[in-house]
């Protein structure tokens, strides 16, 4: 695809988000005096704050990072896991302030899309509207997972939820061709996301593992009983 860089073409979320408006020419010629950022960002590193204002909205390339807000006491909770093609949040590219910090979780590169051309740009090319009414649609859908997990779910209910939740994302971009996916987390990790300490998330991982619902390598999960992680996802 002429003026696309390679390492988006090869991406195998690019077709399902709006990297590849890119390729439209009414998008392409809004764009074609501005340029679009590459960053890169290692593991571990925090990479803006809840309340920082950012002035081009970002898009995640590779890697996995996470969205998270800090309690009062120091807590945090993990909001939401960033996978390849993620917007960092469809709400940057109407208000510039982050509402919430985002750490890099594994080695991370990220483009960033200036503002002002995106907003024109949702008024003539209709398929980025509906891209970004389903990014938002589907950010208000994990926002109410969450809800629901935290609020009325037990523990090996919240990590079976978001194991499962993971691996239905990484399937639909194409990047789960089996029952194996790319696992980066850690315990930590998922204990910010569920909401439990970080001995009670490694008792109930090593249930499942005797269980043989799943198996964790040191960067890969394998669902190897999906059906029984789904009984006990759906258990409230």
């Amino acid at each position: 695809m002429a003026g696309i860089p390679p390492t988006c073409c090869a991406c195998p979320a690019f077709q399902d988000n709006l990297c590849h408006i890119f390729t439209e020419a009414t998008f392409a010629n809004a764009l074609q005096d501005t340029a679009v950022d590459d960053h890169f960002a290692p593991a571990r590193r925090l990479i803006w704050r809840a309340g920082e204002t950012l002035e081009r909205v970002p898009v995640i390339c590779q890697g996995w990072a996470a969205t998270s807000a800090t309690l009062s006491d120091g807590r945090r909770q993990i909001l939401s896991f960033l996978l390849p093609g993620d917007l960092v949040s469809a709400a940057l590219i109407f208000e510039p302030v982050s509402q919430s910090s985002v750490d890099a979780v594994t080695d991370l590169r990220y483009r960033a899309f200036p503002r002002a051309e995106l907003k024109q740009a949702l008024g003539r090319t209709p398929d980025l509207l509906a891209i970004v009414s389903r990014i938002s649609a589907d950010e208000n859908a994990r926002a109410e997972r969450l809800a629901i997990d935290l609020g009325r779910r037990g523990a090996a209910a919240r990590i079976a939820s978001l194991i499962l939740a993971l691996a239905e994302r990484l399937r639909r971009r194409g990047m789960m061709p089996d029952k194996t996916m790319d696992f980066p987390l850690r315990q930590h990790h998922i204990a910010d996301a569920v909401g439990l300490t970080v001995v009670h998330v490694g008792n109930v991982l090593a249930e499942f593992r005797r269980a043989g619902l799943l198996e964790i390598n040191e960067r890969s999960l394998t669902l190897a009983d999906q059906p029984g992680l789904s009984r006990i996802a759906a258990e409230l």
